[in-house]
């Protein structure tokens, strides 16, 4: 990653932390119905999609606790194995868009989906746990999601009961923009970059250097090419009478000046209109 993005994580960071707060607080108000615990990984089989800022922020400390080796090697063949299913499941859900199929059964079909995170080891535990993405904080609270009241399946809460639920577009909202001032302070060519999203699995495989980033280089920084230069008008002839430039003001002095005639209604010049027409 040629582009330094740290100097904005904290401001992503307290984004996260605002999560962290979330989850804190709902847990404290409904003591024994989330069972949430290192080892479930209930939710790290979730589809779900990062937007530009948390990509690159989880890339950052992949980068930086798994550096080349077999282990890298292996977690990479698992994001590329998970990134392929995301992408066969959203060409399905593409298709039946297309079909006529209701976004709302989509998304519920969707969210049926299961697919292992690529950072989920062996013992189920997340192998960036403390990097982890904001949905990925909040899972196990009640989350309102275009006016429907989600919760995980492994929680104690049932439906129709009233529970303390986290407004997750709100947080979404806030990532989205922070993402789209960063994509905006940068020289890219591609300004809707920010808006994008992506699952874990493609964040973790994709190098965020100059080139993905959409930065021109020395190469891209085509000179452009100078006006042409108008040529020098041709001078005009000499007048054979006076040897004057013809029609200059010297040259009209002399009986053989050069006039210009404009033509008639019909093309014809006045002389010629006139030609045959009676003498006054």
């Amino acid at each position: 990653m040629s582009v330094d993005f740290t100097p904005v994580f904290p401001r992503y960071e307290a984004l996260a932390a605002e999560a962290d707060a979330l989850f804190a607080k709902v847990a404290a108000a409904c003591p024994g119905l989330m069972p949430c615990a290192p080892g479930c990984g209930d939710c790290c089989h979730a589809l779900f999609d990062l937007t530009f800022i948390e990509a690159v922020y989880l890339n950052y400390h992949f980068n930086k606790a798994f550096p080349p080796g077999p282990a890298r090697d292996a977690l990479l063949e698992r994001a590329n194995r998970a990134d392929r299913e995301h992408y066969r499941l959203k060409r399905k859900a593409f298709r039946a868009g297309e079909s006529g199929v209701s976004t709302a059964e989509i998304l519920e079909d969707m969210a049926k989906e299961r697919i292992r995170c690529p950072l989920l080891d062996d013992d189920n535990r997340c192998v960036l746990y403390a990097a982890r993405p904001l949905t990925c904080r909040l899972y196990g609270t009640p989350l309102l999601i275009g006016g429907v009241t989600h919760t995980c399946g492994q929680t104690g809460f049932e439906p129709g009961g009233k529970y303390p639920t986290v407004m997750i577009e709100k947080l979404q909202d806030k990532l989205m923009a922070l993402s789209q001032e960063v994509v905006a302070a940068l020289p890219t060519k591609l300004p809707l970059m920010g808006d994008i999203l992506v699952p874990v699995s493609l964040a973790l495989i994709t190098e965020y250097d100059d080139e993905f980033l959409g930065i021109p280089t020395e190469d891209d920084l085509v000179q452009l090419p100078k006006p042409p230069v108008a040529p020098e008008p041709a001078p005009n002839p000499s007048c054979a009478t006076c040897g004057q430039t013809a029609g200059s003001s010297a040259c009209d002095s002399c009986g053989g000046s050069t006039t210009w005639v404009l033509p008639g209604p019909d093309g014809a010049s006045p002389d010629e209109e006139d030609a045959d027409a009676p003498k006054s």
